[in-house]
């Protein structure tokens, strides 16, 4: 596992062992979708990776959804973390 993959899971895990938790799902996502966006801004050609990017982007919005039907003050808190629009 690389370094600043480790590091979003150390920031944002709940406990001691949690890889999988939704806000942990959720950050490295949003990590990931921004390395993208800034790679599809000088190779704007580059299709294949607008789709993952757009997959990316939707998948992370279904976690989002189901945090907030699950736990509304946990969705408010990693919204307000990451500085997504909601």
């Amino acid at each position: 596992m690389s370094e600043a993959k480790a590091g979003v899971i150390e920031q944002y895990r709940t406990h001691a062992k949690d890889t999988g938790s939704p806000e942990v799902q959720i950050a490295l996502l949003s990590e990931r979708i921004n390395y993208l966006t800034t790679h599809l801004q000088s190779h704007a050609k580059d299709h294949a990776s607008r789709r993952g990017l757009i997959m990316m982007v939707n998948k992370r919005r279904r976690l989002l959804d189901y945090l907030n039907r699950r736990d509304p003050d946990r969705y408010r808190e990693i919204v307000a973390r990451l500085s997504l629009r909601k």
